[in-house]
């Protein structure tokens, strides 16, 4: 592996991360890998997220991406449309569990992010949902970050016509949150 591989985030995500109907430059993730070029160890940051995207088909796109990128750490941002399509939580938590497994196995540190449903799946689905994301990071020994959509939807300002897609006004905040919580797992 070379040496700057050995610095590089791969974010691994939906729309959330691919930044749905924005700009690729005012996007969180191009924001950061901005940023974080200025570290004193910079952190190369390589945003493999696509808009849509379950964890089958983040899983079916993985292999590629490690092979090409060789990370030194995975950030997993998907669920959400799996809970979108009211996939069952299991399944989601035993496709999540083998994407980590995958990334471990290509020597990779893996992050997951907290994904929220909508309230309007009922209390029952979206606490069985929520709790996928801490209950796998508690069994998987790895980070769980929360989730950042969770201080942008609450300002309606920040959010696309749609509700659940964040504007390119809530990308200087999403970057700076994502750096808050990330950039202390990857030092």
């Amino acid at each position: 592996m070379n040496t700057f591989a050995a610095n590089t985030l791969l974010i691994l995500g939906d729309s959330l991360s691919a930044g749905y109907q924005l700009p690729a430059d005012t996007i969180w993730a191009n924001r950061i890998k901005q940023q974080w070029q200025e570290l004193e160890n910079p952190i190369n940051v390589i945003n493999a997220s696509i808009s849509g995207d379950t964890v089958a088909q983040g899983y079916a796109r993985l292999p590629e991406q490690l092979k090409q990128h060789q990370p030194k750490w995975v950030l997993i941002e998907l669920g959400a449309n799996d809970g979108l399509r009211g996939y069952q939580p299991a399944q989601i938590k035993q496709q999540l569990s083998e994407l980590i497994t995958m990334i471990e196995a290509h020597n990779a540190i893996p992050i997951l992010m907290q994904i929220y449903v909508p309230p309007n799946y009922g209390k029952r689905y979206s606490d069985a949902f929520i709790a996928i994301y801490p209950t796998l990071a508690k069994e998987r020994q790895i980070s769980v970050i929360p989730f950042f959509l969770a201080d942008v939807i609450t300002k309606p300002q920040w959010m696309l016509a749609d509700g659940i897609h964040p504007n390119a006004d809530a990308q200087p905040f999403i970057a700076q949150w994502m750096s808050q919580h990330l950039l202390p797992i990857l030092k």
